[in-house]
Order: C-alpha cells, then sequence, then structure tokens
C-alpha cells in the first residue's frame, strides 16, 4: 500500500481500538456492547491487514485462538455464577465494590460500576467478537491473493 494509506492506518490505530473498548464498556448504558465494539476493535485488525498486509500479523493467529477461547470461557463461567438462583443470575448486582454499587432512583447518570455482571460479560463477548472476527480478517488476508488493485 502507499505511504498514505500506512500513516493514516498509524494514525486511526489506536483511537478505534480506544472506541472499541468505550463501546464495549458502556454497553449496559448506552447503546452497544460487546458485540459491536469488538466489531469495532475488530475493524483495527481489518484496518493493519489492509495496510500492512496479512503477512505482518501471520503470528498473531495463536494470540487470537487464545482470546476467543478466554472469552467464551469468561461468559460461561459468568453465566453459571449464580446458578443457585437462576442461569445469568446478575450475581454482582447491589453487593459493593468494584462492579457492585447501587443504582441511584432516577435516571443513571453515567457509572460504570453499578452494572454486576453486565460489564464482565460484555468484555467476555467483546474478547469473543474480537478475536473471531479478527480470526477471520487474518485468515482472508492470508488466504488471498498478492494482487494490489
Amino acid at each position: 500500500m502507499s505511504v498514505v494509506v500506512r500513516t493514516v492506518a498509524r494514525l486511526l490505530l489506536a483511537p478505534v481500538a480506544i472506541f472499541g473498548a468505550y463501546v464495549v464498556m458502556h454497553g449496559h448504558l448506552t447503546p452497544g456492547g460487546g458485540f459491536q465494539g469488538g466489531a469495532v476493535i475488530a475493524s483495527a485488525i481489518a484496518l493493519v491487514v489492509v495496510a500492512f498486509g496479512a503477512q505482518r500479523l501471520r503470528k498473531q493467529k495463536k494470540t487470537l485462538s487464545v482470546l476467543e477461547d478466554v472469552g467464551a470461557t469468561a461468559f460461561a463461567v459468568l453465566a453459571f455464577l449464580g446458578i443457585g438462583v437462576t442461569f445469568f443470575y446478575n450475581a454482582l448486582a447491589g453487593t459493593g465494590g468494584l462492579f457492585g454499587q447501587t443504582v441511584p432512583i432516577g435516571p443513571n447518570p453515567g457509572a460504570l460500576n453499578t452494572g454486576g455482571l453486565l460489564p464482565l460479560m460484555n468484555w467476555a463477548v467483546g474478547l469473543k467478537v474480537l478475536a473471531g472476527l479478527g480470526s477471520m480478517v487474518l485468515l482472508l488476508g492470508l488466504l488471498g491473493g498478492d494482487d494490489d488493485r
């Protein structure tokens, strides 16, 4: 690719990844969540593949596979945490601590720590989607031809 494309890719890589993390983290308060944020972060991988070629990320296939497994395992573990009450029970809601603060009465002003298990589940889904879509983009880039047209 040209110098312009590579320079723009370098400039956009961090903002795209940060915005994807923002979408994942605020998924229980605003539109978005794990799937949407993971897709945004995977678009950063697509940006690298288009600008620099898939060969540059060839060694990251194993890392993406591990991330996908971690995301799936974390989601399943979080889903079973409250199995004594019900499947997908929000065991952390209202317990205090990092994600267990009580929800304020009225509109939520955007307090991130009121979601209980929801932010953690968003991160698990985000990892799964990021790794799955990123792997697909990487494999398509590796299996595709070398023609830049």
